[in-house]
């Protein structure tokens, strides 16, 4: 009987410990003594300048009828506005309707729009435009809810990225996140790793989520013998204390 209760005491511990703490996945932790987490220094926000391939979203707005006629065959029309997307070129420049090629690569959105409504108050002086970019989206694969996401607001972080997947599984690595962020002139994709349980993360560089960002999150490696959650481990500690018992008195019965 006393091997037993050892027995059923080791077998408790080693479930005790596959059980996920808050240590391991929660969020906005201080650093102490017994988790060690990194300390990220705080970077001054920059907003997302337009790269080659990126695709943007003008609205022309005009009073003029001589424009609006000309515009009207192959526009989206309405009361004088018109909505069309264009890509950005390798060379970093787009074709707008009755416009030179204009230079938009490294520009952010408020710098391409003031450019382009320049450009067309050159032949419609009471031209007024709005710019945005079109393909405005990130996407999430590993331990999270993968798909696309579209970026409702400028300066979305980390965290509102998550919550609209659904938030990281309990089996995601979270000393681990890393972000895959493309960059220009070909050049080899970025990639950002961090640890997300650290409250140093706010205001960080790893903090803000870009248009075209990928982020990936990666499996614990030991998340197949680690129980979700507490009431998920007395249920398991329930029936398997029962299996064990029935199979002890089971040899005891057969070597009595």
């Amino acid at each position: 009987m006393k091997k037993l209760n050892i027995l059923l005491l080791a077998f408790v511990a080693v479930l005790m410990s596959s059980c996920y703490s808050h240590r391991v996945i929660g969020y906005l932790q201080e650093p102490t003594k017994q988790n060690k987490l990194p300390q990220y220094d705080s970077a001054t926000y920059e907003p997302y300048r337009i790269r080659v391939n990126d695709e943007i979203i003008y609205r022309l707005i005009t009073m003029d009828e001589t424009m609006s006629k000309m515009m009207d065959a192959n526009s989206n029309y309405s009361a004088g506005q018109y909505a069309n997307s264009y890509r950005v070129y390798a060379d970093g420049t787009i074709d707008l309707p009755f416009l030179k090629p204009i230079k938009v690569q490294g520009l952010t959105e408020v710098e391409a729009q003031d450019t382009i409504r320049a450009a067309f108050r050159e032949i419609i002086p009471d031209a007024d435009v709005k710019v945005a970019l079109y393909n405005k989206y990130f996407s999430v694969i590993g331990d999270a809810h993968s798909s696309q996401y579209y970026i409702y607001k400028e300066k979305m972080n980390i965290f509102q990225a998550l919550a609209m997947t659904g938030d990281v599984m309990n089996s995601g690595d979270r000393r681990h996140i890393r972000i895959i962020r493309p960059r220009d002139n070909g050049e080899e994709p970025e990639i950002l790793e961090f640890d997300i349980r650290t409250n140093s993360i706010i205001d960080s560089k790893y903090y803000y989520v870009y248009p075209n960002d990928v982020i990936y999150v990666a499996r614990q490696p030991n998340s197949f013998y680690t129980v979700p959650s507490y009431s998920g481990f007395i249920g398991l500690i329930t029936s398997s204390v029962a299996l064990l018992t029935t199979v002890l008195n089971y040899v005891a019965y057969i070597y009595k």
